[in-house]
């Protein structure tokens, strides 16, 4: 298997599309996830949501918070909160640049993807971003519009 099948072989489980539209993301970690045997079933299904979730770095561990991971039915008295606050497995050195980069720079911990990796763990993209202002958010609307003008120009003068 060549290496770019294996980095295109993931279960995308939920996407947060609003990140990237209200912070610049200069930096991206994986991370594993903590979980419970419940949350697994859940994620299977496609039932999570993490469009208002972020990370925070705690006494040197990674936690993502307010991320819904909808209760699984069939496991009645087991069940798990479905917005409980969940680790996040990251290597020290990863938490310690989080931890610097949210203390000195004034950064964020954005959750950007949930998704089964190709060795059908879940994992969590979580983007280091820096929040975007108002005419930011204009800017990179005006430009995306722009490029995608300039493609059709270009497809229609090759034609």
């Amino acid at each position: 298997m060549s290496s770019e099948n294996k980095k295109s072989a993931y279960k995308l489980i939920a996407q947060n599309k609003k990140a990237r539209h209200s912070y610049f993301i200069e930096e991206e970690f994986e991370a594993g996830i903590v979980l419970l045997g419940s949350e697994v079933k859940s994620l299977r299904a496609g039932e999570a949501n993490i469009n208002d979730s972020y990370a925070e770095v705690k006494d040197g561990e990674a936690f993502m918070i307010n991320s819904y991971i909808k209760e699984y039915e069939g496991a009645n008295r087991f069940n798990h909160s479905a917005r409980r606050v969940r680790k996040l497995l990251l290597h020290r050195r990863e938490i310690n640049k989080l931890m610097a980069a949210v203390q000195k720079k004034g950064m964020t911990l954005v959750t950007l993807k949930l998704y089964f990796d190709d060795h059908n763990r879940a994992k969590v993209l979580i983007g280091l971003g820096k929040g975007k202002k108002m005419h930011d958010k204009r800017n990179t609307v005006k430009d995306r519009d722009w490029s995608r003008e300039q493609g059709r120009l270009l497809k229609n003068n090759y034609r």
